[in-house]
């Protein structure tokens, strides 16, 4: 199983992300990681969806998705190709000593300690996912109280517009 990037632009109304959910689920396919934002165009939306499975799925995927009336272009995004970026809050416990090695990781991952509380802090984390998650294994043993993470975002590094 492979992953897959594609890069969807849609008319922006509703509706519509649940007309490309329900695609999904109709046929079995999973979405990994979904996000959906207006684009310049208040009448379109980009959504950017990450599928696993093999090159047949795949073409299944885009096929199935050119018949919505409301999809506007399909492009699937190679990894070597574009900028692909995840941004993540990580609420982390961090009392006495244990908050200056905490700080001291996030400015090695670039990180930025968003919230301060008496016993923990909110980190947020912009990156590649691989990124995301060495960050989250570094601070586990400090004790994650929670996380979450956007799902994937990317764009196509050529100089044509979608």
């Amino acid at each position: 199983m492979e992953k897959f990037v594609l890069s969807v632009l849609v008319e922006n109304h509703a509706g519509v992300l649940s007309r490309v959910s329900g695609l999904f689920s109709r046929r079995g396919y999973n979405i990994d990681s979904l996000t959906v934002c207006e684009t310049g165009n208040p009448g379109q939306s980009r959504m950017t969806i990450v599928v696993n499975g093999d090159s047949y799925i795949l073409e299944q995927i885009e096929k199935q998705l050119s018949k919505l009336v409301e999809v506007i272009s399909i492009k699937h995004l190679e990894k070597d190709s574009t900028t692909q970026r995840e941004m993540a809050l990580i609420k982390v416990k961090a009392e006495g000593t244990e908050r200056s090695v905490i700080i001291e990781t996030c400015e090695i991952y670039r990180a930025h300690i968003v919230d301060v509380g008496i016993k923990s802090v909110i980190v947020e984390a912009t990156g590649s996912e691989e990124k995301i998650e060495s960050l989250i294994r570094l601070l586990e043993p400090y004790g994650i109280l929670e996380y979450v993470k956007t799902g994937l975002t990317a764009m196509d590094r050529g100089e044509e517009v979608m």
